[in-house]
C-alpha cells in the first residue's frame, strides 16, 4: 500500500482572523466542532482511516491547546512507527522568521520531515470538513506517473471566484491554473465534470488545498526561498515544468474559513441525513476519549438537535442546535439555531459556593437563545435574551461579537442576568 510510503503534513493555517473570536485563545485547528471534536480531528481521522499514520501538524499561533489535545488524544502502539506531532514555528540557524505562507511552513519544517523514509508527501489543510479516502488519490497519483496531484471539487460560478480554479485535459493532467478568477473570465474556465455535477451547475474545478508531492520534487521546490504559498506560487510555477494531475472529488467538502461557514457546518449536522456523516463506521472521526456520563434531559422538547455526552438539560425547547459536552441548560429556556460548545469540566458544589459570581456555568433559566455560537465555559444568567439575525449590525465588546448576524459569546464570558442582545 502506498499509504505506508506517505507522510501526512497538516497545515494549521495562520492567525485565523476570519474565525475570530473563536481563535482568540486557540489556533484554528483547535477550534471545537460538532460538540465534541476539534477541527484538526478531521484531517487526522481521514489519514488514520486511509492507513496514513505518520503525521505532522504545522502551526504558529496559540498552539498550547492544540498541543494538549493531540498529546491527550493520539496514542499509538509502542511498537508502531505511527505518530501525530505538532511543529510550531521555530527559529533555526536557517530561518529566524515566522511561517510566511503554506509553502514556507513546509520549507521551514523540511528538516523534520526528512528524518523519515517516505516517497509521497500528502499536504492537507487543518480547517476543512470532509471525509476522503486518500488511498484513491495516492493510487491515481502513482498510476498517472504524476509529480504533483491536486484534489479538486466541482463548484458553481458563484463559488468559483473564491477559489483557485484549474483546467485539465482528458488524462486529468492540469493545463492551466488561475487564483480567484474574476466572474467575467469564468466562461473560459469550465471543465469536464460528471453529469450529476453538471445538473447542479458545478462546472468549475476548484483546488481543495490538498496536494500530493513526490519526495524528490518537494525537496527541489523547497530550495527556492522566494515561494511562500502553494496555491499562489508553487503550483502556477510548476505548470509545464512537472506533471500535475487533478484528482476530482465529488463528496461533501466545506472550507471552514469564517464564522458563517463554521456556523452552517455545525448546524448542518442536525439535518435528518447530514451531508457530513458522523455515523459512518468506515469513515469514523476520532477525538479525545473522555469518560463522561450519559446526558440527562428533563421536560425538554427536542427537534433536530445533537446532544453531546455528559449534559444536564432542563430546557423547555431545543431546536436545530448542537449542544456540546458537559453543557448545562436551565428550566424554561429555549435554544434555537445555536451551537453551544460546552464546558471543559463540571463545577463542584464547593466551587459553586466559592464562586465570585452567582451565575452557574452554562445557560440559566427562562433564557431565549437564537442564532448564536456559545464558546466554551460561558456563564449565561437567568432571563437572558439573545436573538441573533440579519437585523443585528457587526459589533464587538468584551463579552461577545456579532458577525453576519451570528452572535458569538466569547470563551469564558459571563452574561449578566436579564441581559438582552
Amino acid at each position: 500500500m502506498f499509504s505506508k510510503k506517505t507522510l501526512g503534513i497538516i497545515l494549521g493555517g495562520g492567525q485565523g482572523s476570519r474565525l475570530y473570536p473563536l481563535t482568540q485563545s486557540r489556533s484554528k485547528p483547535a477550534v471545537p466542532i460538532a460538540g465534541k471534536y476539534r477541527l484538526v480531528d478531521i484531517p487526522i481521522s481521514n489519514c488514520i482511516n486511509s492507513e496514513i499514520k505518520r503525521m505532522y501538524v504545522l502551526t504558529q499561533f496559540n498552539s498550547a491547546s492544540l498541543n494538549r489535545h493531540i498529546k491527550n488524544t493520539y496514542h499509538f502502539s509502542f511498537f508502531s512507527q505511527a505518530f501525530v506531532d505538532v511543529l510550531a514555528a521555530e527559529q533555526t540557524p536557517m530561518s529566524d522568521t515566522w511561517f510566511q505562507g503554506t509553502a514556507d511552513a513546509v520549507r521551514q519544517s523540511m528538516h523534520h520531515f526528512l528524518r523519515h523514509d517516505f516517497e509521497y508527501a500528502l499536504i492537507l489543510s487543518g480547517d476543512q470538513l470532509y471525509q476522503m479516502d486518500y488511498n484513491l488519490m495516492i493510487d491515481q497519483h502513482v498510476k498517472d506517473g504524476a509529480k504533483i496531484s491536486i484534489a479538486t471539487i466541482p463548484v458553481n460560478s458563484k463559488d468559483a471566484t473564491s477559489f483557485g480554479i484549474l483546467k485539465s485535459d482528458d488524462n486529468n493532467e492540469v493545463t492551466s491554473f488561475i487564483e480567484k478568477p474574476d466572474e467575467k473570465l469564468l466562461p473560459d474556465w469550465t471543465s469536464e465534470v460528471s453529469d450529476e455535477m453538471k445538473s447542479e451547475g458545478r462546472n468549475y474545478l476548484a483546488s481543495m488545498g490538498i496536494y500530493i508531492f513526490n519526495r524528490d520534487l518537494l525537496i527541489e521546490l523547497m530550495k527556492n526561498p522566494d515561494t511562500n504559498d502553494f496555491g499562489k506560487e508553487i503550483i502556477p510555477q510548476a505548470l509545464g515544468e512537472h506533471k500535475i494531475v487533478s484528482y476530482q472529488y465529488e463528496g461533501y467538502w466545506t472550507d471552514i474559513g469564517n464564522i458563517d461557514s463554521f456556523f452552517e457546518a455545525n448546524l448542518g449536522l442536525t439535518d435528518d441525513i447530514p451531508a457530513f456523516d458522523l455515523y459512518n463506521k468506515d469513515r469514523r472521526i476520532y477525538t479525545r476519549a473522555r469518560m463522561l456520563p450519559t446526558s440527562k434531559i428533563s421536560g425538554t422538547t427536542l427537534n433536530r438537535s445533537v446532544i453531546g455526552e455528559g449534559c444536564i438539560v432542563h430546557a423547555a425547547k431545543i431546536d436545530k442546535s448542537v449542544i456540546g459536552i458537559r453543557s448545562r441548560i436551565g428550566s424554561e429556556s429555549t435554544v434555537i439555531n445555536t451551537y453551544m460548545m460546552g464546558n471543559d469540566s463540571y463545577e463542584t458544589l464547593d466551587e459553586i459556593n466559592n464562586n465570585k459570581t452567582s451565575i452557574l456555568m452554562g445557560i440559566g433559566e427562562r433564557c431565549f437563545i437564537k442564532n448564536t455560537i456559545i464558546d466554551k465555559n460561558c456563564r449565561i444568567g437567568d432571563d437572558v435574551r439573545i436573538n441573533g439575525g440579519d437585523h443585528l449590525k457587526d459589533e464587538e465588546n468584551d463579552l461577545y461579537c456579532i458577525r453576519d448576524g451570528i452572535v458569538v459569546i466569547k470563551k469564558g464570558a459571563i452574561i449578566p442576568k436579564g441581559y438582552v442582545i
